[in-house]
């Protein structure tokens, strides 16, 4: 299912030195966008080829996630790697690497030797804490990046609703959000690099998960920094608006509503059947509301108790408020609207057979298809990248030669694995 570029980053070479979440899913994105995506990957492969639901001992997800990229097998701590890295650097546009800060440096691939051979090269450090700061050594993952960002502290219930740990979003937020900053990042560095005509040094682009965790937190900060309010968990709503909650419905499912603007309120009002909230003062204003939610949100809950949750999401998108019943993967893979908009893709891949992938985002005035081939086997694209990139005439290990290697290869990566885990 090779398919030729198309996307806006059509002629953008990037190697990735990624490996679990973070930067290859920067290189995702930019592959997804046209860019030619080269990952070097472990004898054995990226741990994600063994995480999760699995075909045949394949993940599933490594179809999405190693999408639009050529597998190519290095092991960083032989002898040749840093000569063999560096020959494919010379003709590459962007470098995306999320190892612990220092790790390049002590094979001989720091930013200097990148650019000694490559000057204008775009280089994206991906990490837990970033390339400074007294924490820039420490290990992290995701979930680590979303605790000390402040994202960990607020998916929880109220105050007093339950006394389990906080819960955390279902996927690994932390990673991709950061994975999401690099890709801009990386656009903006070649952007740069096109505004002077005359040959420039390369820009360097430093991530880090805690960062970026940080970075959604809306008001969070100013909100301390002017009152010395700490933001507190509020379960299912939104603290700063009302009423915005999910209803419990006779069915037993939820059905959420967002009626938080004056000309909203009053439609919902008005269907349920209470215009008069719309007038009571306690209700005057969103900060009322907000203020007073607890009995506006039992006043809306008798109301979706009397309906199932599509009756009330029909009612409600009737009214023009906004409002949706909690999608699944069932729904989300039926949805006509992601289909219509390219966002649920029927894939064959020849790995794991038919399957699903998200579509392209963001979706660009090119038309591109973007899905060019799925995730490749472990080391697919060895012979074929270090013989035209690199001039060598290699084969693929043993390992790297099977249908996706993953199974016990991956369990042992050789000692350069030991680096990877302890990075995110």
């Amino acid at each position: 299912m090779t398919k030729p570029l198309n996307g806006p980053l059509d002629g953008i070479r990037v190697l990735e030195l990624g490996h679990f979440i973070a930067a290859p899913y920067c290189t995702r994105l930019l592959g997804d966008l046209g860019a030619e995506v080269i990952k070097i990957e472990p004898p054995g492969g990226d741990p994600v080829r063994t995480w999760g639901a699995q075909i045949d001992g394949n993940s599933v997800w490594w179809s999405v996630h190693g999408r639009n990229k050529k597998s190519v097998v290095i092991d960083l701590k032989s002898d040749d790697a840093r000569e063999t890295i560096l020959k494919l650097v010379a003709t590459c546009d962007v470098v995306v690497e999320n190892f612990r800060p220092g790790y390049l440096s002590r094979i001989g691939l720091d930013d200097d030797a990148l650019r000694r051979v490559r000057p204008d090269l775009v280089i994206a450090h991906v990490s837990g804490f970033g390339q400074t700061g007294p924490d820039c050594d420490r290990a992290a993952f995701g979930v680590i990046g979303e605790a000390i960002g402040g994202l960990r502290y607020l998916t929880n219930h109220a105050d007093g609703e339950s006394d389990l740990p906080p819960v955390r979003v279902g996927v690994s937020i932390g990673d991709t959000v950061a994975g999401i900053y690099a890709a801009l990042g990386v656009v903006s560095e070649l952007l740069r690099r096109t505004k002077d005509d005359a040959p420039q040094q390369g820009g360097t682009v430093d991530v880090a998960l805690t960062d970026s965790v940080l970075s959604l937190m809306e008001g969070l900060l100013p909100e301390y920094g002017s009152l010395g309010h700490v933001r507190q968990p509020t379960g299912s709503r939104i603290p700063t608006a009302a009423p915005t909650n999910a209803y419990p419905c006779k069915d037993g499912k939820w059905v959420l509503i967002a009626a938080n603007s004056e000309p909203l309120f009053h439609r919902l009002t008005d269907l349920i059947g209470l215009p008069e909230l719309a007038e009571d003062p306690r209700f005057a204003g969103n900060g009322n509301r907000v203020a007073n939610v607890e009995v506006l949100d039992a006043a809306i809950a008798g109301w979706t108790r009397r309906h199932t949750a599509e009756e009330a999401d029909r009612l409600c998108s009737d009214a023009g408020i906004p409002s949706t019943l909690v999608y699944t993967a069932k729904e989300c893979a039926e949805s006509e609207q992601f289909r219509a908009r390219g966002m649920v893709r029927e894939i064959d891949d020849p790995i794991i057979g038919k399957t699903l992938h998200p579509g392209i985002v963001p979706q660009t005035s090119g038309g591109q298809d973007g899905i060019r081939w799925t995730g490749p086997a472990v080391g697919a694209h060895t012979d074929e990248v270090l013989r035209e990139l690199a001039g060598k005439g290699a084969e693929p290990p043993e390992d790297a030669m099977k249908s996706c290697g993953c199974s016990a290869a991956a369990v042992s990566h050789s000692d350069n694995s030991r680096e990877q885990r302890a990075s995110p």
